[in-house]
């Protein structure tokens, strides 16, 4: 049997090893040098394992208590490892436990993905099995947490979810709390996610309109929130806007403000980049421009003045960080849908096919509608228009979409 004095003086060795009490009751001293008391067990034919708790929060005393306590419970047919024998105290309570792996885990991360993170364990684990002890914590618990988060559609979250459950018992069971991962099993039994449509699409504007407003309420940086909206009212290709400069916008200020995108930047044969004459033009509507004066009054209030400092005439209009000259990242808009609750739905190329097919429904010309996209229209009779003709076509394409699309 064990003594206090031999648990006192137990020393880590190469290999972790065992010193037996009895009834099962046994202290583990791993080579780190941590001590805890477990007991080993059979219930339904099958031998488990259960730890009560770590030297010297717990006594060799209180471990035989529990070791009593968890006899008991087999004696009525009971699994100890769901009651609230084990582990000892709300430092063991899962939520607990994933914090503190969280806290680890955050330096190594982004601010945003950090904030990820928390908020979903926060939202689909903690109000169900944030209370129960870690050890308590089995597969069929997780699977049923898991199945909420896929009855409301959300089989991409449900998957990660599960990976950041699996990671904190890897953790937990790095501290010595546990001594197994039942998340790890439990990835079989989810539904898995339908494959990702390349350019998911919203094609209904009312639907595009709650998108525009969910993110607004998304906890990102301004300038990604404001170059999503500026990605939906030009319908261009996310690259053009995160590469948009502030020389490419034409008479901001005036009748008919435009914005040039270089063809250098377009989606072109390397030969067709070369010749400005394929230039995409880009009629601004009234709430592209207000978006547009927006960022400018606050560039001029974080004392930068556009009219004076030529550099900034040349500047990204969404920089990363003012000054930075740095865009926005790659996949900033799609992670900002997807916080938003358009995961899977829509994707910042989507829409173009929102744009387009709204427009055609509506009864617009497909050549304006296919011009103001930067394709080349099928019909050439129709795509002979006089430039000046076109563009005012297509500026009251672009103004009846914003219309529909945003409130000015």
């Amino acid at each position: 049997m064990l003594t206090n004095a031999a648990v006192k003086a137990a020393r880590p060795r190469t290999v972790a090893y065992k010193l037996f009490d009895q009834g099962g009751l046994h202290l583990y001293v791993a080579p780190t040098g941590r001590k805890s008391f477990r007991i080993k067990y059979r219930l339904a034919g099958k031998e488990q394992l259960l730890t009560i708790g770590a030297v010297p929060e717990v006594s060799l005393d209180a471990a035989r208590a529990r070791c009593d306590q968890v006899r008991e419970l087999l004696g009525r047919g009971e699994d100890p490892r769901t009651s609230t024998v084990a582990p000892v105290g709300k430092a063991r309570a899962f939520e607990n436990v994933a914090r503190q792996w969280h806290t680890h885990m955050r330096p190594r991360w982004t601010e945003v993905h950090a904030g990820d993170v928390l908020a979903s364990l926060e939202r689909d684990v903690f109000p169900g099995i944030g209370a129960m002890p870690i050890g308590a914590v089995t597969v069929p618990v997780i699977l049923h947490a898991l199945r909420v988060i896929e009855e409301r559609g959300s089989l991409v979250t449900a998957s990660r979810v599960r990976q950041r459950i699996s990671a904190v018992f890897a953790y937990a069971m790095a501290e010595d709390l546990v001594d197994q991962d039942p998340a790890a099993i439990v990835s079989r039994a989810l539904t898995p996610p339908a494959p990702a449509q390349h350019h998911a699409a919203l094609l209904e504007i009312q639907d595009a309109r709650e998108l525009l407003a969910a993110a607004e309420l998304v906890e990102v940086a301004p300038v990604v929130k404001r170059a999503s909206r500026f990605l939906a009212l030009t319908a261009v290709r996310f690259a053009a806007v995160r590469g948009a400069r502030w020389n490419e916008i034409e008479d901001l200020d005036g009748a008919a403000p435009l914005w040039r995108v270089p063809a250098a930047r377009m989606k072109l044969k390397a030969a067709k980049k070369l010749d400005a004459k394929n230039d995409h033009l880009v009629p601004l509507s009234r709430q592209a421009v207000a978006l547009l004066r927006e960022i400018r009054a606050d560039m001029h209030h974080g004392g930068e003045n556009m009219h004076r400092d030529d550099a900034n005439m040349h500047g990204l209009i969404f920089d990363r960080s003012a000054g930075a000259g740095k865009p926005i990242g790659e996949k900033s808009i799609g992670a900002l849908y997807d916080r938003a609750g358009f995961e899977g739905r829509h994707v910042p190329h989507g829409w173009r096919a929102s744009f387009s097919t709204v427009m055609n429904e509506r009864g617009a010309d497909g050549a304006d509608v296919e011009r103001a996209l930067a394709h080349t229209p099928k019909d050439k009779v129709k795509a002979a228009y006089d430039r000046s003709e076109r563009l005012q076509r297509q500026r009251d394409l672009f103004q009846e979409w914003a219309d529909m699309l945003v409130d000015l």
